[in-house]
C-alpha cells in the first residue's frame, strides 16, 4: 500500500515549532501531542536561505532512534517535491511516563542524535527504559488521536499523518509486552498518563494505558490475547479482574465472566470498576432489578465519580423508573472537560497539502468543500447541545433518551414533581413572609453546582438562547414568517425554570419555628443549575426540530422544494439523531450528501447500514469513507478497521472482498479498503479464512 501523501506547514522563522514545543512542555497533562517532524530543506539548483517545514505524525515506532531516523530516511524520497533537498530532520515524540521529549536529530548526510528535553528545557541522555515508554506511549497517542470515521478529529489539527502502529502479530506480542512491564510502574503512573474526561481520579483500572488496551482489543477482536494478558495482571493485582471480566464478556465468555465476577468481589466487594461491569452486564440480560442493587452499591463505594452516577440513572431508565432517574442525574457530579492535549503551534507562512494519484476520487475531490458557516441560519449555528463533551455530552444523552420514551410534556410533568420550580417557590415565600428559612427543612444538603463551563453557556446566555434569539415563529430556514400555526411556539412548552441553590440557603441561618414547614416542598429537591440549563438546551433542540418538521411536511403538501445549505443538513441531522430521530437524520444526511461530500453524514449513513445489515451499502459508503480518511493522510481509523471486521464475521472474508471489487470505482481506491480488510486477516479475524 501506498503512504499517505506529506503534509507541509512552511515555518515564519525556521525553528520556530520545535521552540513552541518545548515552551509547552510544563503545560502538557496526559498522554502529549502528536510527534512532531520538523525539515531543513534547501532548493537544489540555487542556494538559497534554509526553509523550515513541519508535519505531525501519530503510530510510528517509537521503540529506539533507530526507527525514528528510518522514518526521516523516507521524507527524503517525495516524489512530488524535486526542487528541495531535505538537509537534517528533527522528530519529537513525547513521553508521558517521565514527562520528556525524546528527540532524534538526523543529519543528511551524516549522523543520528538522539536525547531528550526535559519540562525546564535542559537537555538529558536518552536511555532503553525511555524509548519502551516512549513506545508505548506512541501506540496509545495512535489510538487515542485516531478519527472515528466522521472528520471532526482530522479537521481539529492540520496535518497530521495517522499509521496503524500495531499491523501484525509480531507488532501486538511487542505492544502487550511493553504494556505489561510498564502497568505497575512508579505510584504516579495513572496520574502522569490521564484519564478519559468523565473520569475524575485516575487509577489502576482507570487511565488511558487501560483504554487504550481496552480499544486495541475491542478494535481487532484479539480477545484470547486480552485475556492472557489481564490474566497475568490478575495475579499481582486483583483490582484488575474487572478488565479481565470486559474482556471475557466482549469475547462471549460470559460463564467465565461470571464466575470471576463472584470471585473478585468476594476478595474487594467495595470495588466500583467491579460492580459496574456487573451492573453494565445485568442491565444487557434484561434483568435491571439486580442490575440496580449492584450500582446502588457502585455509588456508594465511589460517590464521586461520574460513571457510577450515570450508570444509576441509565438503570433507573430502562426500569422506566423516571423520577428517579432523574433525581439521579441531578446527583452525579460533574467535571470541567479537559480536552487532549493538542499542539500548539505558530501560525505558518504556508501550508502546503498535497494529494497523491492513488488517493484521487473525483466523488470526493470535487464535492468536498470548506463549509461556509456564514450561509447557516444563526438559531442552528447556536445550538449549544452540538458543543458539549465529556460528562456534560453524557448527561445530555440520557436526558434525551428520556425525552424519547416518554415525550416532552411527560419530561416537564416528571420534572416539576420531583424538583421545586421557581414559580411555585416564590409563590410560597411570598405567602409566608418572605422568610428562606423554613425552606431549608426540606432542601437542606444541595451542594453548589456546577457549571459546564466549555459549553460556550452560562445559566443567564442559555436562558436567552432558549426564549429564542431568533423567534419561534420565524422560520429557520429563510427567515420569513412560520407556514404553520404550531411554529407559535406553543406546540413545544418551555420549560419553567427550577429554583436556583443559590436562591435557598442550607442551614445558613436558624429555621424559624414560627413559619410554615412547606409540606408541599418536603418530597422535592432543589435542581442543579447545570441540569436546569441542558432541560433549556434540550427545548431549544426540540423546538428547532419542531420547526424543521413542521416546515418540511408544509413544503410537501405544496410541492415545494425545501432548499437549505449542505452545512445546515449536516446540522439538522446532528440535531435529529441527538433526539434519537434516526429515519429524519439520515434524510437530512442524505440530503447533505446531494449537494457535497460530508464525512459526517456519510458515517451517519453506515450506521443505518449496519442496524439494517445491507452489506453492500455498508461497503459502499466505507469505500467513500476510507478514501477520504486517505485523502487526509489517515490510514488508520479504528472505528472503520471494526466495522470491516464485523462485516468480515458475519458475510465473510471473500464476499467481502467480492463486493468492493465488484464496485465500479478506481481499483486504488479499492485497494484502500482492501488494506483494511488484509489486516483482518493478518489478525486472524473471525471470517477472514472463508
Amino acid at each position: 500500500m501506498v503512504l499517505p501523501a506529506v503534509p507541509e506547514l512552511v515555518e515564519e522563522r525556521t525553528l520556530e515549532s520545535i521552540d513552541v514545543r518545548t515552551e509547552s512542555l510544563p503545560a502538557l497533562r496526559e498522554l502529549g501531542p502528536p510527534d512532531l517532524v520538523h525539515l531543513i530543506k534547501h532548493q537544489v539548483k540555487t542556494a538559497s536561505k534554509e526553509v523550515g517545514v513541519y508535519h505531525h505524525v501519530t503510530g510510528i515506532d517509537a521503540s529506539s532512534s533507530a526507527s525514528l531516523a528510518a522514518y526521516i530516511n523516507t521524507l527524503t524520497y517525495i516524489p512530488y517535491d524535486r526542487s528541495h533537498k531535505i538537509t537534517s530532520g528533527l522528530y519529537c515524540c513525547y513521553n508521558a511516563f517521565s514527562r520528556l521529549d525524546m528527540r532524534v536529530q538526523v543529519t543528511i548526510p551524516g549522523s543520528v542524535e538522539s536525547y531528550c528535553i526535559d519540562e525546564r528545557g535542559d537537555k538529558r541522555a536518552a536511555t532503553d527504559d525511555l524509548w519502551l515508554e516512549t513506545y508505548l506511549c506512541g501506540v496509545l497517542r495512535a489510538y487515542s488521536y485516531a478519527d472515528d470515521g466522521s472528520g471532526d478529529t482530522i479537521k481539529r489539527i492540520v496535518g497530521v499523518r495517522r499509521f496503524n502502529p500495531v499491523t501484525s502479530t509480531e507488532a501486538e506480542h511487542k505492544f502487550l509486552e511493553a504494556a505489561e512491564r510498564l502497568f505497575f510502574k512508579g505510584t504516579r503512573t495513572q496520574i502522569n498518563l490521564g484519564s478519559e474526561p468523565e473520569i475524575q481520579v485516575p487509577n489502576l483500572v482507570s487511565n488511558h494505558l487501560t483504554t487504550g488496551l481496552l480499544n486495541y482489543i475491542h478494535t481487532t477482536g484479539r480477545y484470547a490475547s486480552g485475556i492472557n494478558l489481564f490474566e497475568k495482571l490478575r495475579t499481582r493485582d486483583p483490582e484488575i479482574s474487572s478488565l479481565l471480566a470486559r474482556v471475557l464478556i466482549s469475547a462471549d465468555e460470559e460463564v467465565r465472566a461470571v464466575s470471576l465476577l463472584h470471585e473478585a468481589i468476594q476478595q474487594l466487594p467495595m470495588d466500583y470498576s467491579l460492580l459496574d461491569v456487573q451492573a453494565h452486564f445485568c442491565k444487557s440480560k434484561g434483568r435491571g432489578d439486580m442490575a440496580l442493587e449492584c450500582a446502588k452499591r457502585s455509588v456508594i463505594a465511589a460517590p464521586s465519580e461520574f460513571g457510577t452516577w450515570a450508570r444509576l440513572a441509565e438503570i433507573y431508565v430502562s426500569l422506566e423508573e423516571w423520577e428517579l432517574a432523574l433525581l439521579t442525574l441531578n446527583s452525579c457530579p460533574m467535571f470541567t472537560y479537559q480536552d487532549k492535549d493538542a499542539p500548539r503551534m505558530p501560525e505558518p507562512a504556508r501550508v502546503f497539502l498535497p494529494i497523491l494519484p492513488d488517493s484521487r476520487f473525483d466523488e470526493i475531490d470535487v464535492g468536498e468543500s470548506t463549509g461556509d458557516m456564514e450561509l447557516v441560519h444563526p438559531t442552528l449555528r447556536k445550538l449549544h447541545a452540538a458543543g458539549y463533551k465529556g460528562t456534560f455530552l453524557k448527561a445530555y444523552a440520557l436526558l434525551t433518551e428520556i425525552t424519547a420514551k416518554i415525550g416532552w410534556d411527560q419530561l416537564l410533568k416528571y420534572r416539576s414533581n420531583v424538583f421545586v420550580m421557581e414559580e411555585e417557590y416564590r409563590s410560597e415565600k411570598a405567602t409566608t413572609g418572605g422568610s428562606q428559612n423554613a425552606s431549608t427543612t426540606a432542601l437542606r444538603g444541595t451542594p453548589n453546582p456546577s457549571i459546564n463551563e466549555n459549553s460556550g453557556s452560562d445559566g443567564n446566555e442559555n436562558e436567552t438562547e432558549a426564549n429564542g434569539s431568533v423567534s419561534p415563529e420565524r422560520s429557520i430556514v429563510t427567515g420569513t414568517t412560520a407556514i404553520d400555526s404550531d411554529l407559535n411556539g406553543d406546540s413545544i412548552e418551555k420549560p419553567e425554570h427550577t429554583v436556583a441553590s443559590e436562591i435557598v440557603k442550607s442551614g445558613a441561618e436558624d429555621p424559624d419555628p414560627s413559619h410554615n414547614n412547606y409540606a408541599q416542598f418536603q418530597n422535592k429537591r432543589l435542581c442543579e443549575r447545570w441540569l436546569d440549563n441542558l432541560f433549556m438546551v434540550l427545548y431549544e433542540d426540540l423546538r428547532v426540530y419542531t420547526i424543521w418538521r413542521t416546515e418540511m411536511a408544509h413544503y410537501r403538501q405544496q410541492s415545494m422544494q425545501y432548499k437549505k445549505s449542505a452545512e445546515e443538513w449536516e446540522i439538522l441531522g446532528e440535531l435529529a439523531e441527538r433526539l434519537h430521530h434516526r429515519d429524519e437524520a439520515v434524510e437530512a444526511y442524505e440530503a447533505c450528501l446531494s449537494m457535497r461530500f460530508s464525512p459526517k453524514a456519510l458515517k451517519g449513513i453506515l450506521s443505518m447500514h449496519e442496524r439494517e445489515g445491507n452489506a453492500r451499502a455498508m461497503l459502499a459508503s466505507l469505500i467513500r469513507l476510507v478514501s477520504w480518511q486517505y485523502r487526509w493522510y489517515s490510514e488508520f481509523s479504528p472505528a472503520l478497521l471494526f466495522t470491516i471486521r464485523k462485516l468480515i464475521e458475519e458475510e465473510g472474508a471473500v464476499k467481502v472482498r467480492s463486493i468492493i471489487q465488484a464496485t465500479s470505482l478506481p481499483q486504488p481506491v479499492l485497494d484502500l479498503t482492501h488494506h483494511y480488510a488484509a489486516l483482518c486477516a493478518a489478525f486472524r479475524s473471525s471470517g477472514s479464512d472463508i
